[in-house]
């Protein structure tokens, strides 16, 4: 597995993200680092995403920023509506989220990203 095959949408404040990078590293990898909040994605990489990961657009939410934001019960938005409020919010994103030739998964806690890297040499 190259190096340009493996993606990680990140967030250097995060700990999870960090250790998962590392984790990353630590096989050898340099992943392609995408700090979602300055570069967030578009409608489409985001639904991608979501696909990728197979999880729905409630489950990649990130409760905590909800009620930071003051946006209320999560509980009573429909997807497309969470997809729009990531959209407009990318803090909303729970991170990190990586992505490789065998998986995407949202790297929570940090080890899940083994199970989508190669062994260790």
């Amino acid at each position: 597995m190259s190096s340009s095959d493996v993606t990680i949408y990140h967030n250097p404040a995060c700990g999870n993200s960090r250790n998962t990078l590392a984790l990353i590293r630590e096989r050898g990898i340099e992943p392609q680092v995408i700090e979602y909040l300055k570069t967030p994605p578009d409608r489409k990489t985001l639904l991608d995403l979501l696909k990728k990961t197979k999880l729905t657009a409630r489950e990649l939410l990130r409760e905590k920023e909800v009620e930071k934001l003051g946006l209320g019960d999560s509980s009573k938005w429909s997807d497309a509506e969470i997809v729009d409020q990531m959209l407009e919010h990318p803090i909303l994103m729970n991170r990190p989220i990586v992505i490789t030739p065998l998986g995407a998964v949202l790297s929570r806690p940090p080890e899940t990203v083994l199970k989508i890297l190669p062994p260790k040499a």
